[in-house]
């Protein structure tokens, strides 16, 4: 299987991105959601170092996703036979690429609306993509929010629509072909 798609097969690369995302958006969901109820103190401050540090990581991989996109052809989804079925998919994948810009970015300009660095892995220093300011914090992480609870949705639709399709579709994106 080469690194490239073809007319009808996915090639290892779009499914290393593929599997590598999915992972780790699953893994941040969770991790986030348990942050999130955390009482923020000098002992657990590094989680959230963590959980940035991962998600402008997951950021990077949709951008060599969409660049991969442009490199490799994309393979049209195979019809499920039912015409509602595949425009719900098509909309879950559109869903997905907003959401995976909208989170990050959500969580970086909230973080850095806080007046705190945004540490990528404790080493590098991202610029912050708002003022200091209480009210972009509040909107930003509210956006954060909304948006992490739809991409949840999301994944719970995608995961679902693989496992009832009984037509190839996921040994395509498992296996390649």
């Amino acid at each position: 299987m080469g690194a490239r798609n073809t007319d009808v097969s996915f090639g290892w690369v779009t499914r290393a991105l593929h599997w590598a995302m999915a992972l780790g958006v699953l893994a941040m969901l969770g991790f986030g959601s348990y942050i999130a109820r955390m009482e923020v103190g000098m002992s657990n401050i590094w989680m959230f170092g963590v959980h940035k540090s991962i998600g402008i990581v997951l950021f990077a991989l949709l951008a060599l996703r969409i660049v991969w996109h442009f490199v490799s052809p994309v393979l049209e989804s195979l019809p499920s036979g039912v015409a509602w079925k595949d425009r719900a998919a098509a909309w879950v994948h559109r869903a997905f690429y907003v959401l995976l810009i909208v989170v990050p970015l959500s969580g970086w300009i909230g973080s850095g609306a806080t007046g705190l660095d945004v540490l990528l892995f404790n080493r590098v220093t991202l610029p912050p993509l708002a003022p200091v300011s209480e009210t972009w914090e509040e909107a930003a992480f509210a956006v954060h929010f909304v948006a992490t609870k739809l991409l949840a949705l999301c994944v719970v639709l995608h995961i679902a629509g693989a496992v009832m399709r009984k037509d190839g579709t996921l040994g395509r994106m498992v296996r390649g072909v």
